[in-house]
């Protein structure tokens, strides 16, 4: 239920987001610019047994921002992780409008799974954390609007230190994503 809640949150946001006012911009030519909405599914993440879905606004031709949201349906993802919620700031190196190769910032706020064992006794945790991270990769767009990316970022967890375990400490994202902007 708490899932069903937040992805119905998650994409009354989204939704608002893309039908809020767009801002125009003019280039030195005369001609004008539009700020672009990018939704996009992780098709990566989607054969390994989670879903994730990415929403971005172009804030100029060489800059965005975005967020993903990333919840697992299989057992054996479910195991380690329980959500993500990323959002991002992304700089593009291209001569394309908000595509291209980038480099991005991001935070994650993380749900993680922790397992300790205790005289025989197996105990298991939830630990909430929110990570800073860098990430690089690569936007292409067709003419129609359809989007293929490929990225990857490493992050490193902030607070909840009293586990000293590795995996509990480093956070990655990865993505094959398809899309469509409009």
């Amino acid at each position: 239920m708490k899932k069903l809640c937040l992805i119905t949150l998650i994409m009354l946001s989204i939704s608002g987001m893309s039908f809020s006012q767009e801002k125009h911009n003019s280039k030195s030519d005369g001609s004008s610019l539009t700020n672009f909405n990018d939704v996009k599914l992780n098709s990566l993440y989607l054969i390994l047994g989670a879903f994730e879905v990415s929403y971005e606004r172009s804030l100029n031709e060489e800059s965005g921002i975005g967020i993903d949201v990333f919840l697992p349906f299989d057992d054996e993802v479910q195991d380690d992780i329980n959500y993500y919620i990323s959002p991002y700031y992304r700089i593009y190196i291209g001569n394309n409008y908000a595509s291209g190769f980038f480099i991005e910032g991001f935070g994650m706020l993380n749900s993680t799974k922790n397992y300790t064992f205790s005289f025989d006794t197996e105990i298991d945790e939830d630990i909430t954390d929110f990570a800073l991270g860098i990430g690089l990769g690569g936007k292409f767009l067709t003419k129609r609007g359809f989007i293929g990316e490929l990225n990857l970022g490493i992050g490193r967890n902030l607070f909840n230190d009293k586990n000293d375990r590795f995996d509990n400490e480093i956070v990655g994202k990865a993505g094959i994503r398809i899309g469509y902007r409009f």
